[in-house]
């Protein structure tokens, strides 16, 4: 078991109307507040009409930057510091899901370094403090609401990448599952299989952390439960809530405490396939990981038979993926390539954007080369 730090400074509010406690908690930080949502989901779910009615309640000046894209990009970023850093503002509000979120946690640090938001994704910049943030949660997924991590790409250097630093937790974050009872299937569907996915980059992580592996099955086990129910019952407040508290807790840091490194090559890969063809996160998610397991299997085949059995009472590692990808194509999540409409005309653009962008995970034992990467592409490609 490695060496680690718990610290997750975010304050979590959860449940019915715990939005009506924004106003005042934003309050702490100033009078005037950038939001930052989304193209129109916040404005018919009344998540962006309860957030600002609570800012003007409590006498704090609003300004707004909408219009981040489910993929978000860079220049929305370097769009919104600008209307931060031209009015003043005190605080970083988000609304919205993870692109949002994630585009607010950039521009909450941008405008306090006075730097173009690639900058920062980059690392060229070593913050020391960011604008306070505060998010309203309105899609359960990426658990970017409880973590200090932020993706985004950028079209001119053909990139989508993560950057983690410890300025970009969000002070404060408003979960109502409320404001998820309009998401539309493919949307839930697409956050589940995100939800899975994020625990098992750690659960393929480097190190031996028995506890987190407890916690693993468990959050999987509750998607794989709940989830089904929730597509067949989407206006169930206690399920969307079930889904939601999962999502959270699958990327929190509570998966990965006892490990040295994460592995993070699958969305590496998924990236990808949003930077060139603007496919849907979760579904890139769904369609890599059986591919890259199957790939990898004579690496962390005790890994796959240790969640097979846990999950399904199953210690084949074969079976294990077979079993995890039925529970994708139940979902109605892709599983190929081609069930996005992509086919082999799109092989080598692929394989070669992989290849340039170095593709991988954080955990050595499971790194990619060249050849994996085009490997795992056929994989995806395989009927």
């Amino acid at each position: 078991m490695e060496n680690f730090i718990a610290h997750v400074p975010t304050e979590l509010h959860f449940g019915k109307g715990v939005v009506d406690g924004l106003g005042s908690t934003a309050l702490k930080y100033g009078k005037r507040a950038l939001l930052v949502y989304g193209k129109g989901s916040v404005l018919k779910n009344g998540s962006h009409k309860d957030t600002k009615e609570q800012l003007e309640k409590n006498g704090i000046e609003v300004f707004e930057y909408s219009g981040i894209k489910p993929n978000p990009v860079v220049d929305d970023v370097d769009a919104a510091v600008k209307v931060g850093q031209e009015n003043g503002v005190d605080m970083v509000i988000a609304v919205g899901g993870g692109s949002a979120i994630d585009s607010a946690k950039l521009i909450s640090v941008a405008i306090v370094e006075n730097c173009g938001g690639w900058e920062i994704m980059k690392g060229e910049r070593n913050p020391i403090i960011s604008l306070p943030l505060i998010a309203v949660l309105t899609l359960a997924a990426t658990a970017t609401e409880m973590n200090s991590v932020a993706v985004i790409q950028n079209h001119q250097t053909m990139e989508k990448i993560g950057y983690r630093h410890h300025t970009m937790y969000p002070m404060h974050s408003f979960l109502d599952p409320t404001y998820t009872l309009s998401v539309p299937r493919d949307q839930t569907v697409n956050g589940i299989v995100d939800l899975i996915a994020h625990v098992l980059e750690q659960y393929f992580g480097q190190g031996d952390a028995s506890l987190s592996d407890r916690f693993s099955h468990a959050i999987i086990q509750e998607a794989m439960e709940y989830g089904p129910q929730l597509l067949d019952n989407p206006d169930s407040y206690l399920l969307r809530a079930r889904i939601m508290w999962a999502a959270t807790n699958a990327l929190n840091g509570l998966t990965s405490y006892g490990r040295l490194n994460m592995d993070g090559g699958v969305h590496s890969i998924g990236h990808i396939l949003s930077l060139l063809y603007d496919t849907a996160h979760g579904a890139t998610l769904s369609i890599a990981y059986p591919a890259w397991m199957r790939h990898l299997k004579p690496r962390i085949r005790e890994r796959l038979e240790k969640l097979g059995e846990n999950l399904f009472n199953d210690s084949s590692a074969v079976n294990t993926i077979e079993m995890l990808e039925d529970f994708f194509r139940k979902l109605g999540s892709p599983v190929r390539l081609q069930d996005v409409g992509l086919g082999e005309d799109k092989r080598n653009e692929l394989v070669d954007r992989l290849n340039k962008n170095q593709c991988n995970g954080r955990n050595p034992d499971n790194s990619l080369n060249d050849s994996d990467r085009e490997a795992i592409v056929d994989l995806m490609l395989a009927q």
